[in-house]
């Protein structure tokens, strides 16, 4: 059974940093493309970032480009995503995805498996 967990979300004042992880299981994500999406209340899912499992080019939202790094650590089947300066409408659920590659990356629909959620709360 292929399980993606996510934590490492929180409680953050405006500027504050935290870091997510996703521990991913149940099968091999050899080629896969892991990435982010965030569901902000009252909004749609929305794209983070990306980055292949099995070379690290990574591909960010405009909104968290040059603030948030997605990094992956296949020893230990583990994706993260360091987020910097954080602002108030950066609180969210934050979703850990994976999908096969070839697929459009910002599209919710390229992913096949998606973690629980864990949630991210910038204090203004």
């Amino acid at each position: 059974q292929v399980q993606l967990v996510e934590s490492g979300g929180g409680l953050v004042q405006t500027g504050g940093s935290l870091r997510l992880s996703c521990v991913a299981s149940g099968r091999s994500f050899g080629g896969y493309v892991m990435a982010w999406f965030r569901q902000p209340p009252g909004k749609e899912r929305e794209f983070v970032a990306a980055i292949n499992w099995d070379w690290g080019t990574p591909y960010y939202a405009d909104s968290v480009e040059g603030r948030f790094t997605i990094s992956r650590d296949n020893a230990k089947n583990t994706q993260y995503l360091q987020m910097n300066s954080l602002k108030p409408e950066d609180t969210a659920v934050y979703y850990c995805a994976a999908g096969p590659p070839g697929r459009v990356l910002n599209r919710r629909a390229s992913y096949t498996y998606w973690g629980q959620g864990t949630q991210v709360t910038v204090s203004s």
